[in-house]
């Protein structure tokens, strides 16, 4: 009797282990099909979120897609001296920036990318497909690329004055008069009016809009008679085609032109654009970098530095860049101080529109129209960006 119920209890503990066992088992199969369910739909949302970005490009309505030169890297060697130091006009996180001529002795710059990885690889793309479709006097001019030995090359038309930023910050030394700059103050408005020319492109003249994500005064290049033009567009991502709406992102872009609410949360809009472009317009006011550890506590920071006193007609003009001084009236610094104010402010909703800025500082260049020098691009009455757009290509938002 007793070798039975030893047997019973036997029989019964070998039942609980192996339901137990059972229960286990299960519960790892179903960790492991809630895991490869998770990881499916990842995947998917990132193939579907490549694909729409891609599909984003191909869908932005122009009515001309110019046709580029494809060189060999034979070619763009010969053209640059075989990339010598001396042809060297610029450097940047991408790579190399060579001067150079063709043989029908056209002037080009050549960027050397040399960044590697899928990252490099990507934004060689991104500029490739974009300036083959977008065309205005206010963008750089991508002339051709090349792909050879596995060297990826892009050829730009030639900028004689190089980027703003070097013209804003001359190095300190002989012949440079302690750094300070020598572009006057009709000179920067113009400036600032064709680059935010660049950006209305983008932003209004093209659907979806296209978001640059890295404008700078770097990103400004300068010609020989100081006109501006929009440059590299390796981070430039497409917008929604929804009024109001965003893109989710990784947060890229160069410190102290980042609008806040990109870097918080990753959402993308034109409105960050605008925010880079209103430090930007500070940089022209003020002579100063965006962000500058060397100055006095509470200044190092322009947007915070400046935004308190851009308001207010007493201070603003305690801001304005020394080189510049009895060349403005009070009028236009005031002028131009309130639409920088809006430009930067932490709120997008309150930002302008790139149309609002353009319309805002047309008014000032007509008052320096008669003693205006160069090319008369910036003057002309008809929008240089009619021949390119028609209405049907233009998206409906509310240009004032």
């Amino acid at each position: 009797m007793e070798d039975v119920d030893e047997r019973r209890k036997e029989a019964i503990v070998l039942v609980v282990i192996v339901v137990l066992a059972c229960l286990a088992l299960v519960s790892l199969l179903v960790a492991f099909s809630y895991y490869c369910y998770i990881t499916n739909k990842l995947s998917k949302r990132l193939k579907n979120s490549k694909k729409s970005d891609n599909s984003g490009i191909s869908k932005i309505q122009v009515t001309t897609e110019r046709g580029i030169h494809v060189f060999s890297f034979k070619q763009l060697h010969s053209a640059t001296g075989g990339f010598g130091k001396s042809y060297v006009v610029g450097h940047g996180g991408f790579g190399s920036v060579y001067r150079g001529v063709l043989p029908d002795g056209r002037k080009i710059a050549v960027k050397l990318m040399d960044r590697a990885g899928k990252q490099g690889e990507d934004e060689f793309q991104m500029e490739v497909e974009l300036l083959t479709r977008l065309r205005s006097t206010y963008l750089l001019a991508l002339l051709g690329y090349c792909s050879d030995h596995d060297c990826k090359l892009l050829v730009y038309e030639f900028m004689a004055n190089g980027g703003l930023q070097e013209h804003l910050y001359p190095p300190r030394g002989a012949g440079s008069k302690g750094g300070a700059s020598k572009l006057d103050w009709e000179i920067r408005l113009r400036i600032a009016l064709e680059a935010a020319k660049g950006l209305e492109y983008l932003h209004e003249h093209v659907s979806p809009p296209v978001i640059h994500r890295d404008f700078k005064s770097s990103n400004i290049l300068l010609d020989r008679n100081f006109h501006a033009k929009v440059s590299d567009f390796g981070l430039a991502k497409i917008g929604s085609d929804q009024a109001g709406g965003h893109v989710s992102t990784r947060v890229l872009g160069t410190q102290g032109y980042v609008a806040p609410e990109y870097a918080l949360t990753g959402h993308l809009t034109t409105k960050s654009d605008v925010y880079s472009y209103g430090v930007v317009l500070l940089e022209l006011l003020t002579g100063r970098t965006p962000v500058d550890s060397q100055r006095p506590s509470g200044e190092g920071v322009l947007v915070s530095w400046a935004l308190p006193r851009l308001t207010d007609r007493e201070k603003v003009a305690e801001i304005m860049d020394p080189s510049l001084e009895g060349q403005y009236s009070l009028k236009e610094v005031v002028q131009v101080a309130a639409i920088a104010a809006m430009c930067v402010q932490s709120e997008s909703d309150y930002r302008p529109l790139m149309a609002d800025v353009v319309q805002s500082l047309v008014p000032l260049l007509k008052r320096h129209r008669p003693s205006s020098t160069g090319g008369s691009s910036v003057h002309s009455t008809k929008s240089p960006l009619s021949p390119i757009c028609h209405d049907n290509d233009i998206s409906p938002r509310g240009l004032p």
